[in-house]
């Protein structure tokens, strides 16, 4: 008889696809990182900061999403400013992130603690006093209970965002604080709790692999597919500084996005590969009518476990990258650091040495891409394929 029930809820979930599609853009952002080059470049006569010119070439890019998330891989604990390897930015560059677009930032990384509590705690006062969404770290166990995981809804859609790191550089948290590490026990309940939401998608940004490595790990290939089996929908990764492949997976119904490393979106590292990085566009669609069906058909955990796969009205109409680079003043002879999609008719304007280190990065990151990414090719070059 359950077979029976669940074969009827598949037919009406299927038919779905006849009502017109709702659509959502996601947009995710490697490294933003500040070192101590940028934070001198960005430091005004008065003493303040401005960060908006870094931004300007890639605000369009961010500003079409619907949901723009970035890895905050700074903390924001107040002068005395400093870069690696201990990161403390400006206030000046989190409102800047906010001006160009960015609607979430994630704060587990290994720099989280790099000023101790004072750093965790004041990043976090800074955000919110900006109103801009961020998960990763906590003040203590009853704001992240409150806060965790984080769940976006946006034109009818229901998303769930976690965010662990694999460590914290060695420095250990003190209590009451609390970040996101990759333990398996937290990640199964933090998972169970994002299901029991019915989202449309669970989304884990993980802080993993090793650095400037091009490949994907064992490790952490091991980690994708178990947080998969969890019933995470899609995964984004960072920390290797360097862009690793991405793939989309089909399973029967199911589709699963996997990008092992996004790259720096922003830093002043000047080693191949790491004076870039990639945007990651991720478009979901369903059917409108699909939100009537949940009241009528409740998820439970004995549909989840069904042997014939449960169909979800949620699918990836399309996803694809943007390479972007960052321009450096000493290479591009302007005052400022600047970030260009590589592709951009500004790039036109940079002198030769900056567009000949530009194209390096290009390159080398195409050619990788073209080999080891799975069905996810430039996002311009998307359709509605999937």
């Amino acid at each position: 008889m359950k077979r029976v029930l669940l074969t009827i809820v598949q037919l009406l979930y299927g038919s779905l696809l006849l009502f017109p599609q709702e659509r959502l853009t996601l947009l995710f952002a490697g490294d933003l990182m500040q070192h101590q080059a940028q934070i001198e470049s960005a430091r005004r006569p008065d003493g303040s900061f401005d960060y908006r010119p870094c931004f300007a070439p890639v605000r369009s890019l961010i500003e079409e999403a619907d949901i723009a998330i970035g890895n905050l891989e700074v903390t924001l604990a107040g002068r005395p400013y400093s870069g690696y390897p201990c990161f403390s930015a400006p206030d000046e560059f989190a409102a800047a992130l906010r001006e160009a677009g960015f609607d979430v930032l994630l704060t587990a990384n290994n720099h989280c603690l790099d000023r101790s509590r004072r750093g965790l705690e004041r990043t976090i006062r800074v955000l919110d006093s900006l109103h801009i969404a961020h998960l990763g770290t906590y003040q203590n166990r009853s704001s992240r209970s409150a806060s965790y995981p984080l769940l976006i809804e946006k034109k009818g859609f229901r998303i769930v965002l976690l965010n662990a790191t694999y460590g914290t550089n060695g420095f250990e948290v003190i209590p009451p604080n609390v970040v996101n590490y990759l333990h398996r026990e937290e990640l199964q309940a933090d998972i169970r709790k994002a299901r029991a939401w019915h989202p449309d998608a669970i989304i884990a940004c993980v802080h993993w692999g090793e650095e400037y490595r091009r490949h994907p790990s064992k490790e952490q290939r091991a980690w994708a597919e178990w947080l998969l089996q969890q019933g995470v929908t899609h995964i984004i990764g960072s920390h290797p500084h360097v862009v690793q492949p991405m793939e989309l997976r089909t399973q029967g119904s199911r589709q699963h996005v996997v990008v092992y490393s996004l790259g720096n979106f922003i830093s002043n590292m000047s080693r191949e590969d790491a004076d870039g990085g990639a945007l990651f566009m991720l478009e979901l669609q369903k059917p409108f009518a699909s939100q009537l069906l949940p009241p009528l058909f409740p998820w439970d955990e004995s549909l989840l476990r069904a042997e014939v796969p449960f169909p979800s009205p949620c699918r990836v109409s399309r996803c694809g990258y943007r390479l972007v680079w960052t321009a450096r003043p000493a290479l591009s002879g302007a005052s400022h650091y600047s970030l260009y999609p590589v592709n951009s008719p500004a790039v036109g304007q940079l002198p030769a040495e900056a567009r000949n280190r530009l194209d390096i990065f290009a390159k080398r990151s195409l050619e990788l891409f073209r080999q080891y990414n799975l069905h996810v090719p430039a996002w311009q070059e998307t359709d509605n394929s999937y």
